[in-house]
């Protein structure tokens, strides 16, 4: 493995200073890249793509063969999980997942153990060549879905009115869907620690729905599932640097960041950015927040987006992310685009 101190997120995320701010984009291997869609038309169905490591490696890569960026995330799916502990999940165009439901304790108990399943030994094949392919500079990163938001598809079934579903589950918090949450917890330590040994420099927790519940309920099933999994990963692979994403928390992502004692927060979009310099900056590293839309419409409004991020954090705690994920109309020259401007900013402000 390539030293440290010549890859600038874990820089960052370690608590050093960066030769330079890094960048890495959410959903940066996606629609938006004609050579996606090209590898894509050839796998067949998205989980298909998910689960052929020579060509989830390929899409990984392409694209660090595009834009001067500083971290590769393997082409994977939070759904994995699921689909590991023996439920149907299936992707339709146009719709989105579809999750074979869990609903009552019978059912949970159910639930496989994922360690060692074909699901998991594909995405660390594809971590592996990845890791074999990437410059020494370059942070490759392993992900999972955050329990809730894992549970959300679980017990919901896709769509938005699956998360309306969960989320009256998870008001009532019976005993079953607790322990849907505790074996949650424990396959997605199992999950990060294939793909850390698979070759993963860091790993990136994606709670996407966090922001469905109450503020009162997401220290119990956001952020405390969360810092049980970042503790079990501290003592089972110390050092490997965690990035917890709680899209929607708001101010409680100063909470998050104190219970689960994370690397760094990837904060949404709407978040005020003087107050992540303030109250998150002290604690942890900060990623984010340009708006995908604003990636999208390119020319003043991604200007303005890319300035205002990098006069208010700081290059040696901020990792230059989006708020949330690629869209797929994103013209490929705007990502050109941001990050010329991310390091124009940088090193006009640094001369």
């Amino acid at each position: 493995m390539a030293k440290l101190d010549h890859k600038p997120l874990l820089d960052v995320l370690n608590g050093r200073i960066p030769k330079r701010r890094p960048i890495w984009f959410m959903r940066q291997a996606g629609r938006y890249l004609p050579e996606y869609r090209a590898v894509r038309e050839r796998a067949g169905t998205f989980l298909d793509l998910c689960y052929r490591p020579e060509l989830a490696a390929e899409v990984t890569l392409q694209p660090l063969r595009r834009f001067d960026i500083d971290a590769a995330i393997v082409f994977a799916d939070i759904l994995v999980v699921p689909h590991a502990m023996g439920l149907d999940v299936r992707f339709l165009e146009g719709e989105g997942p579809v999750v074979e439901t869990v609903s009552g304790g019978k059912r949970v108990d159910r639930l496989k153990r994922i360690g060692g399943s074909e699901q998991v030994n594909r995405v660390s094949e594809t971590l592996a060549s990845v890791r074999a392919q990437i410059d020494s500079r370059v942070a490759l990163i392993g992900f999972c879905g955050a329990p809730w938001t894992v549970a959300s598809y679980m017990v919901g079934g896709g769509g938005p009115d699956g998360r309306d579903l969960a989320r009256g589950v998870a008001h009532e918090f019976p005993l079953w869907f607790a322990k849907l949450v505790e074996r949650l917890i424990d396959a997605s330590v199992d999950y990060l620690v294939a793909q850390i040994d698979a070759g993963a420099d860091v790993v990136q927790i994606f709670d996407s729905w966090a922001g469905d519940l109450p503020s009162y309920l997401q220290r119990k099933l956001v952020a405390m599932p969360i810092a049980r999994i970042v503790q079990r990963l501290n003592e089972l692979r110390a050092g490997i640097p965690v990035i917890v994403f709680a899209r929607g928390v708001g101010i409680n992502h100063e909470m998050v960041s104190s219970l689960t004692k994370s690397s760094c927060l990837g904060v949404e979009t709407s978040l005020p950015l003087e107050w992540a310099r303030d109250f998150l900056v002290p604690r942890c590293a900060v990623q984010g927040n340009l708006d995908p839309v604003a990636l999208e419409r390119g020319g003043v409004a991604l200007r303005r987006g890319v300035e205002h991020i990098v006069r208010k954090l700081p290059f040696e705690r901020h990792v230059f992310n989006l708020g949330h994920g690629m869209r797929p109309s994103t013209p490929v020259e705007h990502v050109s685009q941001a990050v010329e401007l991310v390091r124009k900013f940088d090193q006009a402000d640094r001369q």
